[in-house]
């Protein structure tokens, strides 16, 4: 591995559901310790360090509209205060490890955050703080997977890397619960779309793929993940165009 970190400038993406751990709701504070113990070593590296949380392990819009008769633009607006929830917690962890950070809201929270302002959270990220993105994008109908692929090319990072709960890559099936399933290494765009693959909606890849945005899945539970990779570790899966070669 070498000593100069592969990307200076990185996109986290931490679903919401991987804040429960083995949980079946809520917070699970080890893992969230772990998370937060994971990107200020990271951060030691000089990275500059953006995170966008979902918030399905409090709150989905898409599944819980139906469920209680609530339109999905409503549903949507909940899911997305349920971001805004994990942003303060991973925030208040990071600060406790004296990880220096600011919260920004795409829905106004001023008294808990910064409103999202493209430059301003770009100058934080210039001055090594690491921006926690809470909120979505602000809008229904968008998921946190494309609030990642957006801020990370508005504040120009160089890779999005999805942390997943327990899965070390893209399989072409669940292999949770299919002994067969087999991991890529690398995928193409193109490839995620046409096969269906989920790992991040379509709207997010199509994204991806127009900004050339290259995406690194991998398991968070690994041991010194997130800097194994920014140290030229091979981990998970890369999804990106086929002359990319970071």
């Amino acid at each position: 591995m070498t000593t100069t970190p592969r990307f200076k400038r990185i996109l986290l993406k931490i679903s919401g559901e991987a804040l429960m751990g083995d949980q079946g709701f809520g917070i699970k504070p080890e893992v969230v310790g772990k998370i937060c113990e994971e990107v200020k070593q990271a951060h030691e590296l000089g990275v500059d360090i953006a995170i966008v949380v979902g918030g399905g392990n409090i709150f989905r819009g898409v599944q819980n509209s139906t469920k209680l008769g609530m339109d999905r633009a409503a549903a949507d607006y909940v899911g997305m205060t349920a971001t805004i929830m994990n942003a303060l917690v991973l925030q208040g962890v990071l600060q406790n490890k004296k990880v220096e950070n600011r919260m920004m809201t795409a829905i106004g929270m001023d008294r808990v955050a910064e409103p999202y302002i493209r430059k301003r959270a770009i100058r934080h990220l210039e001055k090594g703080r690491v921006v926690v993105f809470g909120g979505g994008t602000g809008n229904p109908f968008f998921s946190t997977d494309t609030t990642s692929a957006l801020r990370a090319a508005e504040i120009n990072a160089e890779v999005i890397l999805m942390a997943k709960n327990g899965v070390d890559g893209v399989y072409d099936k669940d292999p949770k619960t299919n002994a067969d399933a087999v991991k890529f290494d690398r995928l193409t765009y193109d490839e995620v779309l046409r096969r269906n693959l989920k790992v991040m909606d379509q709207t997010a890849i199509s994204l991806c793929k127009e900004t050339k945005l290259p995406i690194i899945c991998f398991d968070f539970n690994a041991e010194n993940a997130i800097s194994g990779l920014l140290q030229g570790q091979t981990l998970g899966t890369i999804i990106a165009s086929e002359d990319w070669q970071g």
